[in-house]
C-alpha cells in the first residue's frame, strides 16, 4: 500500500543561529513536538540528520532521504550561522493521520504561533504525494513537489490536505481534522 509522503518549507524570520528568546522558543517547541508526532498513530519516519547542529541543514548527511534541497524562492543563508528555514520530511500511512498529528496537540499550538517565526510568503509550506511503500522520498522529491504545486494547481503529483488525492489519482476533496476539545472541526 502507498505511504503518504508530506514535506514542509518555511524561511525563518532570523537565522537558525540567533540566540534571540523568539529562535529559542521555536526550538523549545519544536524539541515538544517531535517526541509527540512519532508516537502519533500511522506516522512511519522523517528525516533525520546523522549529524546536524543546529542550522547545518546542508552539510548535514540525511541517510537515504538524499542531500538537502530548498526550493528556488530561498534566498537567504546556507550556512550554520545564516541559515533561516525549517522543513521536515516525513512518511506516513495515509492522510488522515497525518492531518490529525498536525492540527492537534503541540504541534496544533505551536501552528497559532507561525507568523512570530516565519515569514509569510505567497509560496505553498507544505506539500503531499504518494510513494510506493518501499521507497524514501528524498528533499529533493519534496522540493520538487513543492515547486510544482507552486506553478500549478494541486495534482495527484503535488496536493495539499484541502485539494488531496487518493493514491489511484482519484480526487479526495479536503480531509477534516477533527475537533479540538470543545470546538468545531476545521477543514484544510
Amino acid at each position: 500500500m502507498p505511504h503518504l509522503a508530506l514535506y514542509t518549507f518555511g524561511v525563518l524570520t532570523s537565522p537558525v543561529a540567533d540566540p534571540t528568546p523568539l529562535i529559542g522558543e521555536f526550538y523549545d517547541i519544536g524539541a515538544a513536538v517531535y517526541p509527540e508526532i512519532v508516537q502519533h498513530p500511522g506516522y512511519l519516519a522523517h528525516a533525520e540528520a546523522a549529524d546536524a547542529d543546529r542550522g547545518g541543514f546542508f552539510e548535514a548527511d540525511w541517510g537515504a532521504w538524499g542531500k538537502f534541497a530548498v526550493p528556488t524562492w530561498y534566498g537567504k543563508g546556507r550556512t550554520a550561522e545564516t541559515t533561516a528555514l525549517a522543513a521536515t520530511l516525513s512518511l506516513w500511512t495515509d492522510l488522515r493521520p497525518a492531518v490529525d498529528a498536525i492540527y492537534t496537540g503541540v504541534h496544533r499550538t505551536a501552528l497559532t504561533r507561525r507568523y512570530d517565526w516565519f515569514e509569510r510568503s505567497a509560496h505553498p509550506n507544505y506539500v503531499c504525494w504518494w510513494v510506493s511503500d518501499d521507497l524514501i522520498p528524498t528533499w529533493r522529491d519534496g522540493v520538487s513537489r513543492l515547486e510544482h504545486l507552486h506553478d500549478h494547481s494541486p495534482a495527484p503529483h503535488a496536493f495539499t490536505f484541502h485539494h488531496s488525492f487518493t493514491p489511484d489519482g482519484t480526487p479526495g476533496g479536503a480531509v477534516t481534522a477533527g475537533p479540538p476539545p470543545g470546538g468545531p472541526s476545521r477543514t484544510w
